[in-house]
């Protein structure tokens, strides 16, 4: 089984490229590159309108699973033709190539494709000209990929993480900033119809003011190491053995942030204590599951199996981020929101207001949920899902926020809008992971954050409730 960002996935290319200086510890802020003035002839781009592109050209890198997902959406949205194709492997650019012109006969005629070397992604680039790059690739590449796409005149979306190191985010920061382009991380998650219906409910103040966030990503993913030279786990495993803190902390984030305005004119984030529990999980699975002598039995796994981490904002608010993808326990990614006035929840959706939630509840002690929330669907459901829900739930992805999300990408490039989520904001969100990873390792002190706005986010336009 293929899984998600199998591009460059190799296992020997995965070890050595662990053993990059990509992934030294050099992630401390006082180490990073923290310049409190744009680069010379650098422009801020939070409030990034650029130009209208009425047909995108598109290229893609990485069409294992995610790229694949991706690319099957994009086939079936008006407004842009795919013209070029990139991963490691003959077997799944094919595979992209034939289901786009299977899904959209006529609509992409020129699709150039290239595989079988790990730098063709380049040439790809160079060659095809695209309006817009999507990287789907495993976590390493993502900045580098980003960046040369940026540098080569191209609108760049990649996959969460956007960057695995602090350096990197400030790198693609300064790309963004220099060409003036859209660097925007595929955070799905923003997208889902919970969270557009809570940060609507936030924005219309029915909470209060905002206190506290929690979010999450408990997702137990050991199965993965089954994947052992191609696939997700061919690389995400060796993860386990590197590093210790918050690995992948945005799609529980992201939804909390924005409905916080973080990075966006009213709050931002300000420092991050983090703390993992014992690495137990991974070693006992590989123990059970594999020979001695397999390479997954061969590895320290030092990742602990649960990681916390308490984000302090500048606005004295708080948000807990938690990370698990070891432990035997239902999916959740918390998704809690609490203010002044009540709080909403997320697995299962539910709601709590002070003096009950209209009719439905008469206290706040007591969470309206299920079938009691149609009535609050029908007059909160965000405008945008309203709008596009049905049809991004037709054409499916994680419930529909997958297509939803490129619904809404290609809208914004097409009609030259300000994009949902900047470069900044892939940036802080990501940035949970190589500052909890310093935290945990000098025994949960306290972890100052970067500004990647560089103190412009106080003019950053707050995210609309757009139509």
């Amino acid at each position: 089984m293929i899984n998600r960002r199998s591009f460059m996935s190799k296992a020997a290319y995965s070890l050595a490229a662990l053993s990059s200086p990509l992934f030294t510890r050099g992630n401390t802020i006082k180490d990073t590159h923290i310049n409190n003035e744009l680069a010379t002839g650098n422009k801020y781009v939070g409030n990034l309108k650029a130009p209208k592109i009425p047909r995108v050209r598109v290229g893609i890198i990485g069409v294992g699973s995610r790229g694949y997902g991706h690319i099957r959406n994009i086939a079936r949205i008006d407004g842009h033709e795919i013209v070029g194709i990139s991963d490691l492997y003959e077997d799944l650019v094919n595979r992209a190539s034939d289901t786009v012109k299977h899904m959209a006969p006529g609509k992409h005629p020129n699709i150039s494709t290239y595989h079988g070397d790990e730098h063709l992604w380049k040439k790809m680039i160079e060659q095809t000209k695209p309006d817009a790059v999507f990287v789907c690739t495993n976590w390493h590449t993502h900045a580098p990929m980003g960046i040369y796409a940026l540098d080569h005149g191209a609108h760049t979306f990649i996959e969460v993480p956007i960057a695995v190191t602090l350096q990197e985010m400030w790198d693609l920061v300064d790309a963004a900033e220099r060409n003036q382009k859209h660097c925007m991380m595929m955070e799905n998650v923003n997208y889902g119809r919970e969270e557009l219906l809570y940060l609507n409910l936030c924005r219309k103040g029915i909470i209060g003011e905002l206190l506290h966030g929690e979010a999450a990503y408990i997702h137990e993913l050991r199965w993965e190491m089954e994947q052992q030279e191609r696939g997700t786990g061919s690389w995400r495993t060796l993860h386990y053995a590197k590093r210790n803190g918050n690995l992948y902390p945005t799609h529980g984030l992201g939804p909390i942030a924005q409905y916080m305005n973080l990075c966006r004119g009213e709050d931002q984030f300000h420092s991050l204590v983090s703390m993992s529990s014992p690495a137990l999980g991974r070693k006992d699975f590989a123990t059970k599951n594999y020979p001695t002598e397999h390479k997954w039995n061969k590895l320290k796994y030092i990742a602990g199996d649960i990681n916390t981490s308490i984000v302090k904002t500048h606005l004295g608010r708080t948000i807990m981020v938690q990370w698990d993808e070891t432990s035997p326990r239902p999916y959740s990614r918390k998704n809690l929101i609490q203010g002044t006035k009540g709080t909403l929840a997320g697995y299962p959706t539910r709601i709590a207001l002070e003096g009950g939630v209209e009719q439905l509840t008469d206290s706040h002690n007591n969470w309206a949920q299920g079938e009691q929330l149609a009535s609050i669907f029908e007059k909160y459901e965000h405008p945008l899902y309203k709008r596009l829900g049905q049809k991004s739930e037709e054409m499916g992805g994680h419930g529909g926020m997958d297509s939803l999300m490129m619904l809404r990408i290609f809208e914004c490039l097409n009609q030259g809008l300000a994009l949902d989520q900047n470069v900044y904001e892939g940036c802080a969100w990501s940035a949970v992971g190589p500052i909890s990873e310093q935290s945990v390792t000098n025994g949960g002190e306290v972890q100052k954050f970067p500004d990647f706005t560089r103190g412009n986010w106080k003019t950053t336009l707050p995210l609309e409730i757009v139509e």
